[in-house]
């Protein structure tokens, strides 16, 4: 597909606002209901839809073969794991304060893409990767009588995301992107469905609505994300999706009546700086 980095651009910003409702429809579900039953039913549509959209391109016979079975595996369940400890942070934290550590994540990646991936990791980007964790030191404020254990949720979130993220490209080495969000999808149901279901709990009639809502955003965000990654090169647009936290930080304000604290602000301006950077110089490496 011909590359048009402008059209890249507007479809991450999509993505990022689509993710950020995401994860406000979360915290509202998850303040009301057990993390592992939210999750487990937006699971069941991510992996209906995955199932339709990978017999629509016609590569369901190639999708159940991989070349990495126990990697597919192994990265599905890891990530819905993830989404369960970040929706948890949501409920502990709030959103503001957990997408502001969650933004350490390129960091760990390209912190570990040398030992994982064997990717050459240069002396400048590991400043940044220092810089972006006093970023996060400053967020959480150890040693301050303030610091909180439950700070600690986002920052596993975080690393399991980056874990994630680095196995999803060694996986891209052996299987296709359409195989791996077969799997992604698929296991993600699986390992959700054996772990919620004994979770169960009445749900609202309104609360069916939001969750809707809330399936529904999962598809159409990462639809925009493919798209995006289609028409633009990842690491031309991959610094508009710290904008994800700038909505977050609206909707914690305006709807859930969360503070946004001096230190959260200064400390994720950090981490995104650092963030960005690195981006920068992976670029110029490649």
């Amino acid at each position: 597909m011909e590359q048009n980095t402008r059209l890249g651009i507007w479809l991450m910003v999509g993505a990022t606002f689509v993710f950020a409702a995401q994860d406000g429809i979360s915290r509202h579900l998850a303040g009301n209901y057990n993390v592992w039953m939210v999750v487990m039913i937006r699971y069941w549509f991510f992996a209906a839809f995955v199932v339709w959209i990978t017999r629509r391109n016609g590569g369901l016979a190639l999708a159940l073969r991989p070349r990495k079975p126990v990697l597919q595996i192994f990265r599905g369940a890891l990530l819905a794991l993830e989404i369960c400890v970040t929706v948890l942070a949501f409920t502990l934290l709030g959103l503001v304060e957990s997408h502001a550590v969650f933004a350490c994540y390129p960091l760990i990646v390209a912190a570990l893409s040398g030992p994982v991936l064997g990717e050459a990791v240069g002396w400048r980007r590991w400043a940044a990767i220092g810089v972006g964790f006093i970023g996060i030191l400053v967020i959480l404020k150890p040693g301050f009588g303030v610091f909180a254990p439950a700070a600690i949720v986002p920052l596993v979130g975080a690393a399991m995301f980056a874990l994630y993220g680095l196995l999803a490209r060694y996986g891209a080495r052996y299987d296709s992107t359409q195989t791996s969000f077969f799997w992604t999808g698929t296991t993600g149901a699986v390992v959700m469905t054996a772990i919620g279901a004994s979770f169960w709990e009445p749900m609202q009639g309104s609360d069916w609505i939001w969750m809707a809502v809330l399936c529904v955003t999962g598809v159409l965000g990462h639809w925009l994300l493919i798209k995006c990654y289609e028409v633009a090169e990842a690491s031309a647009v991959q610094p508009f999706a710290y904008l994800q936290l700038v909505f977050v930080s609206i909707l914690g304000v305006s709807i859930f009546g969360e503070t946004v604290e001096p230190n959260v602000v200064i400390g994720a301006l950090i981490v995104v700086g650092a963030g960005v950077f690195t981006l920068i110089r992976a670029r110029k490496a490649a």
